[in-house]
């Protein structure tokens, strides 16, 4: 596959062999290359995005507005954007496009220099789909997020006006219409996704 073609699918995916490069170089490849965004696979693939379009852009923010207010008005925790990497039990690092995690949390899970990735995975994440993301793909990164400690996540499609609501339990309730709301439920309590500013 050409980078123009990789480009095109929306990931650039460079083999990289786990054993060549950990966590300490994995951190100093990100410094050397902040421009880019940059996650890992489990199996030590480097995954370079492309930025997102502008529709998207201005949807991530809103879910990251929504989720932040709550929380600035709860202070149960800290709310990440899309460039918040997390490396997770699986030795992957992944950055979904917005995350809450609660103070408790990220002070007993988070590693001890701050300056680098946390070695935790949040309570809750959510995951914008642009029109170039297949369901296929971005239902392997929900259950990946879920297995690696998350207790909620949402997988959003604006194109098809649907959420897609993982829970540890397994279950996965499809909401359909952006004229509803999500409810964080007790991990979020009192928090709701208005889901019509994401039109």
């Amino acid at each position: 596959m050409s980078v123009f073609e990789a480009i095109q699918t929306n990931v650039l995916k460079i083999e990289m062999p786990r054993s060549v490069m950990n966590d300490e170089e994995f951190y100093e490849f990100c410094t050397l290359n902040k421009d880019w965004q940059v996650e890992r696979s489990k199996d030590g693939q480097i995954l370079i995005m492309p930025p997102t379009f502008i529709e998207t852009s201005i949807k991530n923010n809103e879910l990251g507005r929504q989720l932040g207010n709550w929380n600035f008005e709860k202070k149960l925790g800290f709310v990440t954007e899309s460039n918040g990497g997390y490396i997770l039990p699986d030795t992957s690092m992944k950055a979904p496009d917005a995350a809450w995690i609660s103070h408790e949390r990220f002070q007993n899970r988070y590693n001890a220099d701050k300056k680098t990735f946390p070695y935790v995975c949040p309570e809750f994440i959510v995951e914008l789909m642009s029109d170039s993301d297949s369901l296929k793909s971005s239902t392997l990164r929900m259950e990946a997020w879920m297995e690696n400690g998350c207790l909620m996540a949402w997988l959003i499609n604006p194109k098809t006006e649907k959420v897609y609501v993982y829970r540890t339990e397994g279950l996965i309730h499809i909401i359909e219409g952006f004229d509803k709301t999500v409810s964080g439920e007790d991990i979020l309590p009192d928090f709701e996704l208005v889901l019509k500013h994401l039109k």
